[in-house]
């Protein structure tokens, strides 16, 4: 049996690129290299079939540390709840005000971004405060 070593989550999008770049922003993450033989990614994209051009992007962990996102353009929108989301950890050890004043302040960063705010979820006698958000195209994606 083979052993998994990397993980890659995968994003359905409208404008790859786009939301690849704010999820740079979000996590610090960088944009790789382009493929082997280009240049940049402008090359890369004027080598492609006008039909492939701009269909998807990625963004990784400058640390290597990190799970690759990649954004893949799908001709339909969003139209349910994600099955599947990011927690951005920012209040990991903090509890109380404490953890909420962090996460009220990651938050205010990201909606400066184009994240859009959902809600708050105060801790309870099983979880930690949370605030569920979504990216610049919906997604959702928590800062716990």
């Amino acid at each position: 049996m083979a052993t998994v070593r990397q993980v890659q989550v995968t994003f359905d999008c409208a404008e790859p690129e786009r939301v690849a770049r704010f999820w740079c922003e979000v996590l610090g993450y960088v944009v790789p290299p382009p493929p082997r033989g280009h240049a940049s990614w402008d090359e890369y994209e004027r080598a492609q079939p006008p039909e492939r051009q701009g269909s998807g992007f990625a963004c990784a962990d400058p640390t290597g540390a990190g799970p690759r996102l990649y954004f893949q353009r799908v001709p339909e929108g969003k139209v349910v709840k994600n099955r599947v989301h990011l927690d951005v950890r920012v209040g990991t050890g903090l509890v109380g005000e404490e953890r909420v004043a962090a996460l009220e302040a990651e938050c205010a960063r990201l909606v400066a971004l184009g994240a859009a705010r959902v809600q708050l979820l105060r801790a309870d006698e099983y979880n930690e405060s949370c605030l569920v958000m979504q990216d610049i195209e919906g997604n959702e994606f928590c800062l716990d």
